[in-house]
């Protein structure tokens, strides 16, 4: 995958993610999640230093922090592709179009009342 472009101005970055098989995890508070196979998008944020919480999310040796965290280092999981952009996350992930498959995920601090910042990308 290549790196994406990144601009001074840019604090928002989207992950694109295929899950090859049915996966189940445990995200923290959100307890046991299912996700078919398919593709998503997760959106999210850094203030500063976007290149390092992007090359965070790619590694799969890491503290588990955010919900994604724990979707990222299943072994059935894998990042197909990372976009940023300078437009904010709640108004860039609310652009995307797709389905919630689970409610809150990845937006336990969103005001923007987006419902999750994950959304499975359903095919046209």
């Amino acid at each position: 995958m290549k790196k994406p472009l990144c601009s001074e101005d840019h604090v928002s970055y989207r992950l694109y993610i295929r899950v090859h098989q049915p996966v189940r995890i445990v995200a923290g508070a959100l307890g046991s999640c299912n996700f078919p196979p398919g593709e998503y998008a997760y959106t999210g944020s850094a203030r500063r230093n976007l290149q390092a919480r992007i090359a965070r999310h790619l590694s799969r040796k890491k503290k588990l922090h955010w919900h994604i965290d724990y979707l990222l280092i299943h072994p059935d999981v894998e990042v197909i592709g990372v976009d940023t952009s300078s437009i904010p996350e709640c108004q860039w992930n609310q652009q995307l179009q797709g389905e919630i498959p689970i409610p809150g995920f990845g937006a336990s601090d969103c005001q923007h009342h987006c419902g999750a910042h994950l959304k499975r990308m359903t095919k046209p």
